[in-house]
């Protein structure tokens, strides 16, 4: 996101940040060169810092990172419970975004908040998870066979409806 609005041109001489993104390439804008020079002599306008979160006039909503809740399942061959607690704990330390795992010898399940633009994203993000950490974590060599991605809003109905793990759910790794 571009720190300067749409209405705001660079000072005479610069160049808006991010390569001139404050026109966002609305139909029939003007460079902030060719602005500058329409203005009369000496007039400046500065910068305007945006707050996180404000959007400028007709951008979409899906260039915001969202919070998105991730659950995470994979299964496979049967492996000893205290490599495979070792490994997810070594996941949770590696990447201390994870809010909880739960495990068998045959299947674990992994719960965490994930930052992204949109639901693609995010998906994207958790479906390299397990393979990207496997050698690394040690994990198991089991396949993903689920994946539920849903945002901060769905989450907390379905809390608030009395569905899904409860908000006190202890942090951690733990057997199922």
């Amino acid at each position: 996101m571009s720190g300067v609005r749409p209405e705001t041109a660079a000072p005479r001489g610069g160049s808006a940040s991010r390569g001139g993104a404050g026109t966002r390439g609305a139909p029939g804008a003007r460079s902030g060169a060719t602005r500058g020079a329409n203005r009369a002599g000496g007039e400046e306008r500065a910068l305007t810092s945006v707050a996180a979160g404000d959007r400028f006039r007709g951008e979409e909503p899906e260039h915001i990172p969202r919070l998105w809740h991730v659950t995470l399942s994979v299964s496979g061959a049967r492996a000893p419970l205290t490599e495979v607690r070792r490994a997810l704990e070594q996941l949770a330390h590696d990447h201390p975004f994870l809010l909880t795992s739960r495990y068998a010898d045959d299947h674990a399940e992994i719960r965490y908040w994930e930052e992204a633009r949109d639901l693609h994203d995010a998906a994207a993000v958790a479906l390299r998870l397990w393979g990207e950490h496997r050698q690394t974590a040690g994990l198991p060599p089991w396949e993903i066979v689920g994946l539920e991605v849903i945002d901060r809003a769905t989450y907390h109905q379905r809390i608030a409806a009395g569905y899904g793990p409860a908000p006190a759910t202890p942090v951690g790794v733990h057997p199922f």
